[in-house]
């Protein structure tokens, strides 16, 4: 079965049946079941067709059920370098990028008129290696010279001639395309860098016809492919190029009075007569000698001759080739058989409307869907299945023949101004209904199983022109299609409609409010984005998607995100703040720790050249208060490193720290929740709950008294009394001894003098009172409020000025700071 010819059936009758999933219309009652038969006239679900492929250093598979999925690309499935084609396979690849032919006799070859000198003109500049910019204005005859001079230049340069479309191209997608035609790399998608290296070597004549930009995306597009010389065809109203670009200008225009009229006999066929002549003069000062307008006065002269031989020619069906037959076989063609007027002056300067009027039905019909589609012409195989017709992909040949449709690329669409012709004699009545026909029949075929993903690129032009129709009058519709035809897109390599179709979906779902089909598209758009560079783009649009799909419980689709946004904080060196995305969600492997350490706390300690006897470890996790900003997300992962680094080699360390960390951290499990010191808690914040009082002690405090105690230290007590946790409250065994001349009052600003003795006294004085005594003599009655101000002073991180020596912090980090910063 043939997929693009359905022969107007619907999608129920492939196993396509929506059931109660129908977005264009009322659920489908199910079939029944023969119970003798059960298995027969029950088609299996078809399988969901899954795409692969490499985009820059990603694998990317195309899942169009649940959204994309990204990963780094394994060594063993990168490709190898891509290679360029033969001279045999571009031609081939040449041959099948044609529009398609029309069905029936082949039609005349007009000639070339009046173009030999800007023919020879253009082969001499491409030959020199000038890249050249044609002008003219729409239906001058410029695709036809395009085509005339890339049969000139196709032994000129060692990769041929290479022919492009620009219509609706960006030059990043133009330089996809290049890529695409001269090297031959199935299923991947080179990164940037990668692209515009291969590019670079690519030596060809680029015909680029339909051209839509100028300036700097012109300019971009000759940067980086210095070995083409490129014809370039544009219109007056696409922005000029840029002083610098070194483009040959040549301007094309209009025919002359007698390249006119004879184009309008090989037209007709025969030589006109006087008043036909006097017609086609007037004609010619009508249309400023535009060829497309001869053409079309041609068709119109023929089907007077039709209507001259049998005054009832179209009537019925109206086919040419039948009213043809019968006109040789009754009899010989009669130039005064019967007086048919010519067409008016204004028919022949705008023949649309009269032309289609004696097209058959099925013709007719075809430009109805063109007009709802914004100009664009569905291809023949649909035609049967729009329409409703068994040969209405017969009505190519006649509006092919009546120049009412031209060439574009691999397709056709409306000549240039037939669309506003056709609308102002009422083919634009229905165009709604029958956007939605299009929309339907085009979501059917491009989610069957048998068509490939470049079919489906092949028709993105249509299949968007329907989606655009669609979005604002038929939201549930234009879901259906886009969540079909964007991953066609995305596998096969059209990512410029794959953009756009997920774009046109996104919105469509937002106006029907289908949330789980917003998720997806805010999904496949940050896999796109991911895939661009565009990190933050992507990380928004990630966010987005797993923050709808929370909203919705769906698991699988809240996997799938994360593990993307995983990617993009790897891409961009970091994660984001606190570990979590804008919606709520948990980055995956990304590490956040309430009690991290700052920079310097822990490696401090592997200066010593002793291992210090009192958890200097425990305290070094809190954060300090008083102690300047505190530290960035990056610092702070960038601690944690180097505490699982020192933790692996300083196995002594941990061996004598082992039973001092496990009561420190029951102590800890014990304080109540406004006791505990977090990293984004500042001093201010609780200088007067008393957990972080560091800068001055409360008055009526006894625990830190103002006098020194026998070590000559403030803050200590002569007899220190153990805590809760069973620490002594006194300064720890490894801190550093205070100035000589300590202050009543803290400053409040830090000495410019370091202190004297930083590092000095921890080694050579032991502390008098072992490390074990919490362990081995623990308190017998703990109290149950903690000490005011916490009784294991928290450490300095590591500056180049001492710390403020006050009397409710102790100055022992100086020593273990020094020595990390001199680490």
């Amino acid at each position: 079965m043939d997929p693009t010819t359905p022969m107007g059936h619907g999608p129920e009758e492939y196993g396509h049946d929506h059931g109660g999933d129908d977005h264009d219309g009322p659920a489908r009652p199910p079939r029944p079941r023969d119970p003798l038969t059960p298995d027969f006239g029950q088609p299996a679900p078809a399988l969901a067709r899954t795409v692969q492929l490499v985009s820059g250093d990603f694998l990317l598979t195309v899942n169009p059920v649940d959204g994309s999925e990204i990963e780094p690309c394994p060594p063993g499935e990168r490709p190898e370098r891509p290679t360029k084609r033969t001279a045999a396979e571009r031609a081939e690849l040449r041959r099948a990028a044609m529009p398609p032919v029309p069905p029936g006799p082949a039609l005349p070859r007009l000639p070339l008129l009046e173009r030999q000198e800007e023919r020879e003109r253009l082969v001499r500049l491409l030959a020199r290696g000038r890249s050249v910019r044609l002008t003219g204005p729409a239906g001058s005859g410029r695709t036809a010279l395009l085509n005339a001079v890339a049969d000139d230049c196709a032994d000129l340069a060692p990769d041929g001639v290479v022919r492009l479309c620009g219509y609706r191209k960006t030059p990043g997608e133009l330089l996809h395309d290049l890529f695409a035609t001269v090297y031959n790399a199935p299923l991947h998608r080179p990164e940037r860098s990668l692209l515009l290296e291969l590019v670079r070597d690519i030596g060809a004549v680029v015909v680029l016809d339909d051209l839509e930009f100028g300036g700097a995306g012109l300019d971009e597009l000759l940067d980086a492919t210095p070995e083409c010389a490129f014809l370039l065809s544009t219109t007056p109203d696409v922005a000029a190029p840029s002083v610098d670009s070194r483009l040959e200008e040549v301007f094309l225009t209009g025919l002359g009075r007698g390249g006119g009229l004879e184009l309008l006999e090989r037209a007709v066929g025969r030589v006109l007569d006087d008043e036909e002549a006097n017609w086609a003069g007037d004609l010619w000062f009508e249309s400023e000698g535009l060829p497309l307008r001869f053409v079309q006065a041609g068709a119109l002269l023929r089907q007077r001759d039709q209507l001259r031989a049998d005054p009832h020619a179209f009537e019925g069906n109206g086919h040419y080739a039948e009213a043809t037959a019968q006109t040789s076989a009754d009899a010989p063609f009669d130039a005064d058989a019967a007086e048919v007027p010519l067409p008016s002056l204004a028919d022949g300067a705008a023949p649309a409307a009269l032309l289609a009027s004696r097209l058959s039905p099925s013709a007719r019909d075809t430009l109805k869907f063109a007009v709802a589609l914004g100009g664009e012409l569905p291809h023949q195989a649909h035609l049967p299945a729009l329409v409703g017709d068994t040969h209405a992909d017969a009505a190519l040949a006649e509006l092919v023949g009546c120049a009412l449709v031209t060439a574009v690329g691999s397709r056709y669409r409306l000549a240039a101004g037939v669309r506003a012709q056709l609308e102002g004699s009422g083919y634009a009545d229905g165009a709604a209904e029958h956007a939605r026909t299009a929309g339907r029949h085009y979501a059917w075929w491009a989610g069957h199983p048998s068509v490939t993903p470049e079919r489906v690129a092949a028709e993105a032009d249509a299949v968007q022109a329907a989606l655009a129709a669609l979005v604002a009058s038929e939201s549930g519709a234009a879901v259906l299609l886009a969540r079909t035809a964007a991953p066609a897109f995305a596998g096969g390599l059209h990512w410029g409609a794959w953009e756009r179709a997920l774009r046109s979906g996104q919105e469509a779902a937002r106006n029907a409010g289908e949330v789980a089909e917003e998720a997806y598209f805010h999904h496949e758009l940050g896999i796109l984005a991911l895939c661009g560079g565009q990190l933050d783009r992507a990380r928004a649009e990630l966010e987005a998607s797993i923050g709808l799909r929370g909203a919705l419980a769906d698991k699988c689709g809240m996997i799938s995100g994360r593990r993307a946004l995983a990617l993009v904080a790897d891409r961009s060196g970091g994660t984001p703040p606190g570990g979590r995305t804008a919606a709520g969600e948990e980055v995956p492997d990304a590490r956040y720790e309430e009690s991290a350490s700052p920079p310097g706390g822990v490696p401090a300690a592997f200066a010593l050249p002793e291992p210090p006897t009192e958890p200097v470890t425990l305290v070094a996790d809190k954060a300090v208060p008083g102690a300047g900003p505190a530290p960035s997300r990056r610092s702070i992962l960038g601690g944690t490193r180097r505490n699982l680094v020192a933790a692996g080699a300083g196995a002594l360390l941990a061996a004598v720290l082992g039973t001092v960390v496990t009561l420190g951290a029951t102590s800890d499990n014990d304080r109540p929740e406004s006791d505990r010191v977090k990293t984004e808690h500042s001093a201010e914040e609780d200088r007067d709950g008393g957990g972080l009082s560091a800068d001055e002690p409360r008055e009526d405090s006894t625990s830190r008294p103002r006098d020194p105690g026998k070590d000559g230290v403030v803050g200590t007590a002569d007899d220190p009394k153990p805590s809760a946790t069973g620490e002594p409250s006194g300064r720890p065994s490894g801190s550093a001894e205070p100035s000589d001349k300590p202050t009543d009052e803290p400053t409040g600003k830090p000495t410019d003098k370091p202190t004297d003795k930083p590092t000095d006294k921890p080694t050579d004085k032991p502390t008098d009172k072992p490390t074990d005594k919490p362990t081995d003599k623990p308190t017998d009655k703990p109290t149950d409020k903690p000490t005011d101000p916490p009784t294991t002073p928290p450490t300095v991180p590591p500056t180049t000025e001492a710390p403020p020596s006050s009397p409710g912090m102790s100055s022992s980090a100086g020593g273990p700071a020094a020595s990390s910063s001199a680490a």
